[in-house]
């Protein structure tokens, strides 16, 4: 099998996993608090066995200014999950995920920001058109929406989550050269000892059914998952890598659709596809030039 095929299937297998995290997340019937931190629990169990057997927890690996960041990075991603599983049950999984999937957008500006990254006509381009899908999208609210706020609340839980997500992904940057294994077992560890203060032990599952849920999300959804997707992006270029990201949007709508019957209104699906159109197009490196404007030389007989 060839390494750009199988970088493909391992991406698509961890596109499709992220896809299906809302159903778990709902069918839990925990608290988001509690399920962000059996997720870590569990991911971070998941994630020592892996790295100790990929020879990653050796003495010398991390200095302290990587260990710092890559802490930071943890905090981050887990508001980043704390916040987009709490806009599940406010505005729907697809309308959520596809809100969520402007993180390329918040990406830009913190880039911008901390990195010197140039802005380009291109960019902007894409982050406006992506902005006109969002007020789509707000505009687009259900008539059977509960709540007045609720669908709202839902969209601004969505656009937090995104912004926080940029945030961990400015600090992967920086830790460029670092083991992504042991980053991602870090970041859990850190949501472990942010969670456990707020988490209601004595809320746990009853039964062998609600831990599976549990256990699922910390071992698949968390550690196959981050080996999947590392190992797709150590195989493939990263045009295909950006493409095949958007199963997880469309896997999330679907499961959505057939598991909770959630059936998106045509202003939601018009926002979603612009909204996704343009990260595709940010993702991928669709360019859009300026018009030029030429001179517009009179001929000799038009001259004479």
């Amino acid at each position: 099998m060839s390494e750009i095929r199988h970088g493909t299937i391992e991406m698509t297998a961890a596109m499709l996993i992220s896809g299906t995290i809302g159903w778990f997340v709902l069918m839990s019937g925990q608290a988001v608090t509690d399920v962000v931190f059996w997720r870590c629990s569990f991911g971070a169990l998941t994630l020592l066995a892996i790295c100790a057997t990929m020879g990653l927890l050796r003495p010398g690996i991390l200095n302290l200014r990587t260990y710092s960041i890559a802490v930071g990075g943890g905090i981050a991603i887990v508001l980043n999950w704390l916040l987009l599983f709490a806009a599940y049950s406010h505005a729907s999984i697809s309308i959520a995920t596809t809100v969520y999937n402007t993180q390329p957008f918040m990406l830009l500006g913190l880039g911008a920001l901390f990195l010197g990254e140039r802005i380009t006509f291109t960019k902007l381009f894409w982050l406006g058109l992506a902005f006109a899908g969002m007020v789509i999208i707000v505009e687009g609210k259900p008539a059977e929406t509960a709540g007045v706020g609720s669908y709202a609340m839902g969209i601004l839980l969505s656009l937090s989550a995104a912004f926080f997500y940029a945030l961990a992904a400015i600090a992967a940057k920086w830790l460029k050269g670092t083991p992504p294994h042991l980053i991602a077992l870090i970041q859990v560890s850190t949501g472990i000892l942010m969670l456990a203060p707020f988490t209601n032990f004595s809320a746990a599952p009853q039964d062998a059914g609600g831990w599976s849920i549990l256990v699922t999300m910390g071992v698949v959804h968390t550690g196959l998952m981050y080996v999947l997707l590392y190992g797709a992006i150590q195989k493939l270029p990263t045009h295909l890598t950006g493409a095949l990201s958007f199963i997880y949007p469309i896997a999330a709508i679907a499961v959505d659709r057939f598991a909770f019957g959630h059936v998106l209104g045509v202003a939601q699906i018009a926002g979603a596809v612009i909204i996704l159109g343009a990260a595709a197009g940010m993702n991928l490196g669709w360019r859009i030039s300026l018009p030029r404007h030429k001179n517009n030389h009179l001929s000799k007989e038009a001259a004479e």
